[in-house]
């Protein structure tokens, strides 16, 4: 006998919750309270949600349920931060980072099993890529670090500062393993779930999507859910970007740079934070940081420099620490807002580029194209 396929309450967007109450008559009021229970509350036993009706609650338990995908490990970094490796399915694995702040505690997650992006300095792009993730497996992860986190706060005896607690979830970064908006319609639902009031309640200041540069889709979501945007940027011409951001390939910078311009018009932030991965010797030279001027003098952004986090397959190296503090000091004294990212849990393979998971490719990159990705020059590329 087969089992019954119940539906999975965790990625159902408000609307599609509320037309699955109202099949079994209940009211729009009644899937309001069900998505408290799942999301602000963290409940997957509908026999615990007690302000529901009983025969609703029997209705749940036969026809649906509420799961996350499963943990197979997690990871405490001596720092604070913590990385979640969750089992998607198929042999294919993605991870998870939570990062404790000063002033906020940010969740880095993930869209896909893998990423087609393959840039040479992420250890993502080198296993290839299996498939998207659905919205409750997107969602999921949050789902289970707001829960495991507020366990441990509990566990502790401090009380819970709703909202400003930096060991609890107060941003969200899709900056894990996958390129978002190539998974666009699964994550804008996550999205929106994340912005609900009667879900997570985040502003859409606090909800960043990062993204390598896919021109369309960055304008689908201008309209469609504005968040806070990120761009990997990582080279400031076409010539060099070309090899480290193959998809600039197809979506030149004078493409990017005049999507970034039609996102301001919508974005809940005035600027456009670049991404910038220091290599050294690649694209971390003078010249290259009075190119980033030129662009930062075109719109609105600051630039984020992250110490790249390096990995034996890459064939990359970090730069210096002083060569990126010149670096950003030219831009600074250009009036250009520079930050340099503080590298976290990289003693759990949990910072900026090292996550990996576990991904069947099935593009086989491997074995079609063995040692190609780290096959970039260490020289300087100029356009």
């Amino acid at each position: 006998m087969n089992d019954i396929v119940r539906e999975n309450l965790l990625g159902l967007t408000p609307a599609e919750l509320s037309d699955l109450v109202g099949k079994w008559g209940g009211k729009p009021f009644r899937a309001r309270q069900l998505q408290r229970w799942i999301h602000q509350r963290g409940v997957d036993s509908f026999d615990d949600m007690t302000d529901l009706a009983r025969d609703f609650r029997a209705s749940l338990s036969a026809h649906c349920t509420v799961r996350a995908p499963g943990v197979v490990t997690e990871h405490l970094s001596a720092d604070g931060t913590r990385k979640w490796l969750f089992d998607v399915g198929q042999n294919n694995a993605v991870e998870t980072v939570f990062i404790p702040e000063d002033d906020r505690g940010t969740l880095c997650i993930s869209s896909q099993a893998g990423c087609t992006v393959g840039c040479p300095f992420c250890s993502t792009g080198h296993q290839g890529f299996n498939r998207n993730l659905q919205t409750s497996e997107i969602i999921g992860q949050l789902w289970w670090a707001r829960r495991v986190l507020a366990e441990a706060q509990a566990r502790s005896g401090e009380p819970v500062r709703e909202g400003s607690d930096t060991r609890l979830v107060t941003n969200v970064v899709m900056m894990g393993m996958g390129e978002p908006l190539l998974n666009y319609d699964q994550v804008v639902n996550a999205l929106h779930l994340m912005l609900d009031d009667n879900a997570y309640g985040l502003s859409r200041r606090r909800v960043t999507v990062s993204t390598s540069g896919v021109v369309p889709m960055m304008d689908r979501l201008s309209r469609d859910c504005p968040v806070a945007l990120a761009v990997s940027l990582h080279a400031p011409n076409d010539a060099l970007r070309d090899r480290l951001v193959p998809l600039n390939r197809k979506y030149p910078l004078k493409e990017l740079l005049a999507a970034c311009e039609r996102y301001l018009d919508h974005a809940p932030r005035d600027f456009i934070t670049f991404e910038y991965v220091m290599l050294d010797g690649v694209n971390d030279d003078d010249q290259h940081a009075r190119e980033l001027i030129r662009i930062a003098r075109q719109l609105h952004c600051k630039f984020n420099l992250i110490p790249f986090n390096p990995f034996p397959q890459s064939g990359l190296l970090r730069s210096p620490s002083a060569r990126v503090r010149a670096f950003a000091g030219i831009l600074m004294d250009a009036g250009v807002v520079t930050t340099v990212r503080k590298t976290r849990g990289d003693d759990i393979d949990a910072a900026c580029g090292q996550l990996a998971g576990e991904v069947r490719d099935r593009t086989r990159i491997s074995e079609r194209m063995p040692g190609a990705r780290a096959a970039i020059p260490i020289k300087e590329v100029r356009a």
